[in-house]
């Protein structure tokens, strides 16, 4: 693809009006008049004299150990004269670490990738820990603002009850459908010409595919081992292919229990509808046949990546199989379709809204110069600022050619034998993490911008849901019986979910599973859920 193409805003909307800003949180947010003075408010340096910025940030395993010796952020230090000490965390340590440091008022200038949940964010904005952003934006953060502008419901998804935004989040470009889909679904195209079978459109044609690949030495070792359909996180990324065949999960994937109801429009508790029923008497059907690996619930990467090189797979819903499988076994697969259900439904619901990690890049009430920390991630959504954090130093990790910027052979074909990421890891803090910038295909060098995986979500397109729900904020009040509520509820569908596919529990328990929830709390969530998404509608 030309990967010059530029970045397009796919709702081209002037943004009416602002939330109104809860006026005692904005109160003396900005730094002091002698901050505001050594402050440049466009271009490079950021700041005429030197600024110090302790940053707490949550640390990848693909990325550098330590990022206060990336050669990425030494080059950015030195254009912005912004000192960034980086206390690096792992995320097997990062809820807790980041629990103390809230708790004990002991604040870093910054909280960058942190992964705070969204009730923090509302918790610690409401309390004054994290200061407001939005006249911040308006004022120091001219891309930021851009984005925001042309994409209303980009804003609407990162403004709090209190019409404030706390933070900066993780933005996949709303064009960029190959990575709001991710992981896609795979067809081995190979055994697809031994069959001589069609790919796929219908969750019937699906099944005798799967079926016909259990059936059939198609791997050639004389062994009856073939492997039908496949997947590695439970069953969570075969339902994102499927679901929309059945008409569940109709706003996305960061709602795992509501949806839209598709004959009134009504927010949907849906793992109780008959819909959802039906999808799960069809993946029990797949199960039981032995047409889904049997291990699917404990299935871990390494040997799902094991058995795809042993050619075992006939489908797969996961990354692209020619960067994972390898070229010899990955090149068999085809992109899968989106599949029709029995009911004529087809559309393809495994796809995320464009606001992700909302709690990503907080500025707290510690910080002195906090126009000059907006601004110092605030170049990071500029063209050039993109170019620069995926892609690096030019004639070190890219060059530019007449295409636009390749990244270098050292890079691609490592002489060490390093990885694409691996090679990466040594020059910029990406691949790997949930980073506050703003994610195009211009620059992005994952697996999603990858040829065949921007064809299969070509594929997908007409049939992709139009629209598309970010997590909803909830007030203070509403933050604390939602975490209950919400964690007892999904525990409970995830159980029973897994026992109706596996055949643990039968269907005839169906009833009094709709129960059960019924008496979880289900009224008082569906009404929580109800106002959130009205002010989510009406921000």
């Amino acid at each position: 693809m030309n990967i010059k193409k530029k970045f397009i805003i796919l709702a081209a909307v002037p943004f009416i009006a602002l939330a109104a800003c809860n006026k005692e949180n904005n109160e003396d947010v900005g730094g002091s008049e002698e901050a505001l003075n050594n402050l440049n408010t466009e271009g490079m340096p950021i700041v005429d004299d030197t600024v110090e910025l302790e940053i707490f940030a949550g640390k990848a395993a693909t990325t550098a150990d330590d990022w206060n010796d990336v050669l990425l952020l030494n080059e950015y230090e030195e254009m912005t004269n912004m000192d960034i000490t980086w206390n690096m965390v792992p995320a097997d340590g990062l809820e807790e670490k980041r629990n103390l440091a809230l708790a004990s008022g002991d604040l870093p200038d910054v909280f960058y990738a942190a992964n705070l949940p969204v009730s923090d964010v509302q918790k610690y904005g409401g309390q004054g820990t994290f200061i407001p952003l939005n006249d911040l934006i308006e004022e120091y953060a001219p891309n930021i603002k851009k984005v925001l502008d042309e994409n209303p419901d980009i804003r609407k998804g990162i403004t709090f009850p209190d019409g404030n935004i706390y933070s900066i989040p993780t933005v996949y470009s709303p064009d960029f459908s190959s990575l709001l889909i991710g992981a896609k679904g795979w067809v081995n195209g190979d055994w697809l010409e031994q069959l001589d079978m069609d790919n796929p459109e219908t969750t019937d044609e699906f099944y005798e595919y799967l079926k016909a690949v259990k059936e059939t030495d198609l791997n050639g070792n004389g062994k009856n081992d073939e492997i039908p359909l496949s997947s590695v996180a439970e069953m969570s990324r075969i339902i994102h292919w499927i679901s929309g065949a059945f008409g569940v999960q109709n706003r996305g994937q960061l709602h795992t229990l509501i949806d839209s109801d598709p004959d009134s429009g009504d927010l949907r508790f849906y793992p109780i509808d008959d819909q959802y029923k039906e999808m799960l008497t069809y993946l029990n059907k797949l199960y039981e046949e032995e047409l889904i690996e049997q291990n699917i619930y404990s299935l871990e990467v390494d040997q799902h990546l094991a058995n795809a090189a042993d050619d075992l797979y006939g489908a797969v819903q996961f990354y692209n199989p020619m960067e994972l499988y390898g070229n010899e076994v990955g090149g068999q697969f085809i992109p899968g379709n989106a599949l029709e259900g029995p009911d004529g439904t087809k559309m393809y619901t495994g796809i995320t809204s464009p606001v992700l990690s909302l709690g990503n890049f907080l500025i707290t009430s510690e910080n002195e110069n906090p126009e000059a920390a907006l601004r110092w991630i605030d170049y990071f959504w500029s063209e050039e600022g993109q170019k620069m954090f995926f892609m690096g130093i030019e004639g070190v990790t890219y060059e530019e050619t007449e295409e636009g910027p390749k990244l270098t052979e050292e890079i691609t074909d490592n002489p060490d034998g390093l990885t694409l990421t691996q090679a990466l890891a040594e020059y910029i803090i990406n691949p790997g993490g949930n980073h506050p910038v703003i994610i195009t295909d211009d620059f992005f060098t994952g697996s999603e911008n990858a040829p065949t995986d921007v064809e299969a979500a070509e594929q997908l397109e007409p049939y992709l849901i139009e629209e598309i729900w970010p997590a909803f904020t909830y007030t203070a009040e509403e933050n604390d019986r939602i975490a209950v509520l919400e964690t007892d509820l999904q525990k409970y569908v995830e159980e029973m979910q897994a026992g109706f596919i596996t055949g643990e529990n039968d269907f005839s328990e169906w009833d009094a599973y709709v129960e059960t929830v019924k008496n979880m709390g289900y009224d008082e969530y569906m009404e929580i859920q109800q106002a959130a998404y009205e002010r989510y509608k009406e921000n």
